[in-house]
C-alpha cells in the first residue's frame, strides 16, 4: 500500500526540519504520531438507535469498525447502570491514521462554520493533543439526509513527544491550523 501524502511529507520535510530546529541527533529522537483516537458518547439515553447511528457515523468517517464503550459504574442520578452502552470509540494507527489526519486538516476543519483555528492550549502536558467537534456534519463522508441525531466527538492525537512544545511544533509543521 502506498504511503499517505501526509506521511510522506512528514518523512521528507518535517523530520529534517525538526532535527535542524530542535537539534535532534538522529531521526529516532524526532517525535512521531502514535495513534489517533475518535470517541463519541450518546449520553445516558437508553436509545439503541442513537448508539447505532453514532457507531455507523464513526465507521463511515474512519473506515474502521468502532467498539462500543460501556459504563464502568452505576450512577443513580443519571439513571445509568454499569455495563450500559454509552458511546463508541475508534483507534486509528499507521496508514489509516495518516489518511484521517490529512482529511481532517485539509478538508474537514476548513468546513467548520466560523473556523478560526484549533485551540493551542488543548495539550495534556505529555505531548498529546485533544480537540472536540460538536457536529459530525462537517465530514464530507456523512450523508446529511440520513442524519437524525447530531453527535459530537473528541479527537485525541497521541504523539511520542515528551513536551507539549515539541508536539505543537510537529503538528504545526504537519499543517494543523492553530489559532493565533
Amino acid at each position: 500500500m502506498a504511503k499517505s501524502v501526509l506521511a510522506q511529507y512528514y518523512q521528507d520535510e518535517v523530520i529534517p526540519r525538526l532535527q535542524k530546529e530542535r537539534g535532534y541527533a538522529n531521526d529516532m529522537q524526532v517525535p512521531h504520531l502514535t495513534k489517533v483516537v475518535l470517541n463519541t458518547g450518546v449520553g445516558t439515553r437508553h436509545d439503541r438507535e442513537a448508539l447505532q447511528e453514532a457507531s455507523d457515523t464513526l465507521a463511515i468517517i474512519t473506515g474502521q469498525k468502532p467498539i462500543v464503550k460501556r459504563a464502568k459504574r452505576s450512577i443513580s442520578n443519571f439513571n445509568l447502570r454499569a455495563g450500559t452502552p454509552v458511546g463508541a470509540k475508534v483507534t486509528l494507527r499507521r496508514d489509516m491514521m495518516w489518511n484521517f489526519l490529512h482529511r481532517l486538516i485539509n478538508i474537514t476543519l476548513p468546513r467548520v462554520r466560523d473556523f478560526r483555528g484549533v485551540p493551542q492550549n488543548s495539550f495534556d502536558g505529555a505531548g498529546n493533543y485533544n480537540m472536540g467537534l460538536s457536529d459530525q456534519s462537517v465530514f464530507t463522508e456523512i450523508n446529511l439526509d440520513k442524519v437524525k441525531n447530531t453527535i459530537g466527538m473528541n479527537i485525541t492525537i497521541v504523539t511520542s513527544a515528551s513536551t507539549d512544545e515539541e508536539a505543537k511544533d510537529m503538528l504545526r509543521m504537519l499543517g494543523m491550523p492553530f489559532s493565533q
